[in-house]
């Protein structure tokens, strides 16, 4: 099992970012994918949540209206839009994928920074 994120960097205030998570190794369709972020020193948070048929997105208050979930299926692949970013934002991300019975996995995280 694999999950691999990219796409985090140093971005100005007000910019945007997309965080891309290559899945593998698991059917992941039949996982609710998830986007956590972690600041120093805090605990882990979750950002957003899809799930496996991307019907249904959930997000932390924190973001809602600013980011963005979703999933391809077909390429094993999901995303997080993040849009009008605030110094607050900043954080290690980190894709999950989780199903009942079965437990999370985890990838190893991307960081983004967002500072003037």
């Amino acid at each position: 099992v694999q999950l691999v994120e990219s796409g985090g960097g140093l971005v100005q205030p007000g910019g945007s970012l997309r965080l891309s998570c290559a899945a593998s190794g698991f059917t992941f369709s039949s996982y609710v994918m998830r986007w956590y972020h972690q600041a120093p020193g805090k605990e882990r948070v979750l950002v957003a949540a899809i799930t496996g048929a991307g019907g249904n997105t959930n997000y932390a208050d924190s973001v809602k209206g600013r980011f963005t979930i979703s999933r391809d299926n077909a390429k094993n692949t999901v995303s997080l839009q993040m849009n009008s970013l605030k110094p607050e934002d900043t954080a290690v991300y980190y894709c999950n994928a989780w199903r009942p019975l079965r437990g999370d996995y985890w990838g190893q995280g991307t960081q983004v920074t967002v500072s003037s």
